[in-house]
């Protein structure tokens, strides 16, 4: 296979997070990146204009390698909002004045090219059933990052049901990820034998609601999943996302090769 038919399967992902912007270019075949990922700290105030400045650095430097895809094709881009018909609806961890904003016309005009945008955890769902843990997974997969909130992506037999808030969900009185994400852990100073408690309270209460096949778990505490995963008593079978910190990267690129009929 020539260099220029491997390239065809490569697309530029780039995953925007409240603390790093990184990005990479994917070989969709594999669902691996092809070279370093980039990563540049996310200016602050992460508003519009200087997290397109930096979103702009790293696309240069990765149109630069050898490995880049052609310059005309789009590039997937994972925000933390609710992302509907191209216009943000939320803004987690970044600038408020990205709500109710043009995303998707902003990013491609500051990049001269076509972009997509798509919420992060939704990106890392895709990337975790396509390539991951729930590879070959038929029904509902639910991918739950533990993270500053709760992070959720719903697929259906492959099929990505976009900007399922599953965070959210109101438990016992409060809003799910005040009390069960990983940074409410760390805040509250709780043992993992406590945290799993909460974890178990809410992982039941999604089950209940929608009888999944296969729980993911992601985020940075995905690491430690052997402390509080085998504690869980549940129906559902529940295991840890195997993408890591690529996952936001490959489902942004995927995402575009989907909706482009560009993956292979």
């Amino acid at each position: 296979m020539s260099k220029s038919d491997k390239k065809h399967n490569h697309l530029i992902g780039i995953d925007i997070g409240g603390t790093g912007i990184k990005g990479g270019i994917v070989d969709l075949k594999k669902g691996k990146l092809v070279g370093d990922r980039v990563r540049i700290d996310t200016p602050q105030p992460a508003a519009p204009e200087p997290v397109a400045g930096v979103v702009a650095q790293i696309v240069e430097e990765l149109n630069s390698r050898d490995d880049a895809p052609s310059k005309d094709l789009p590039i997937g881009i994972t925000f933390p909002g609710i992302i509907q018909h191209g216009v943000c609806h939320s803004a987690a961890n970044v600038d408020k004045s990205w709500i109710d904003f043009e995303i998707d016309k902003f990013f491609t005009e500051h990049l001269d090219r076509p972009v997509e945008v798509i919420n992060d955890a939704d990106a890392a769902g895709l990337a975790e059933v396509r390539y991951g843990a729930g590879k070959g997974v038929d029904g509902t997969v639910l991918v739950i990052t533990l993270g500053t909130g709760i992070g959720s992506a719903f697929v259906f037999n492959g099929q990505l049901v976009p900007n399922a808030e599953l965070g959210h969900l109101e438990i016992d009185g409060f809003d799910a990820e005040t009390k069960a994400s990983a940074v409410a852990r760390e805040r509250e100073g709780i043992g993992w034998e406590d945290y799993s408690v909460r974890l178990q309270r809410y992982f039941s209460h999604v089950e209940f609601l929608f009888s999944p096949e296969l729980f993911i778990v992601g985020g940075g505490i995905s690491k430690r999943a052997d402390e509080y995963l085998p504690r869980l008593k549940l129906r559902t079978p529940i295991v840890p996302a195997e993408l890591k910190n690529e996952a936001g990267i490959v489902g942004a690129a995927l995402q575009v090769g989907i909706h482009h009929k560009l993956h292979k």
